[in-house]
């Protein structure tokens, strides 16, 4: 039989703790988790700071210590919505279920006929990558809402310089 698989899409610029409790709460729905890098070919500004290698750094080295099975693959944008769920599933290996609370991407599964559930969100107000971002720039204290392997991946790739620099 199949493992029952869903697929969570998301920036996750950086991979915060909010997205951990996310990926956690998932994998007790499914047998195998799909982590769909969105804007994969976005890199190097203040809205992408990460590539999509340092992005697939960030959530393996985080879930290597968890029981979940994942796959982490790359999803670069399209300017095209018509076509962006049939790229998706180009780009990634079958799943049953997509998990997002975006309403363009909960549209753009549904009307393709794939099931969404929407996903609770955890601690929004400090938990958002916009607001760890600028924590980084001002020099926050933005290791607090990233998982200590976020941290690593940021500090040797030199992530806060790169923010501070880039427009």
């Amino acid at each position: 039989m199949a493992p029952f698989r869903g697929c969570l899409i998301g920036r996750f610029q950086p991979f915060h703790s909010g997205h951990l409790r996310l990926v956690e709460r998932i994998a007790a729905d499914v047998d195998e988790l799909v982590i769909g890098i969105g804007s994969a070919d976005a890199s190097h500004t203040r809205r992408n700071p990460f590539t999509a290698g340092e992005r697939v750094m960030m959530i393996r080295k985080t879930l290597e210590s968890y029981d979940i099975t994942d796959y982490v693959v790359p999803i670069e944008d399209l300017e095209r919505n018509s076509v962006w769920v049939s790229h998706v599933k180009s780009m990634a290996p079958e799943f049953d279920v997509a998990y997002s609370n975006n309403p363009l991407v909960v549209r753009l599964f549904s009307e393709a006929g794939i099931e969404v559930r929407q996903t609770e969100m955890f601690d929004r107000e400090d938990l958002k990558g916009s607001e760890i971002r600028r924590q980084m720039i001002d020099d926050g204290d933005w290791r607090q809402h990233v998982p200590e392997p976020v941290q690593d991946v940021i500090e040797e790739i030199d992530g806060v310089g790169r923010l501070r620099e880039i427009e």
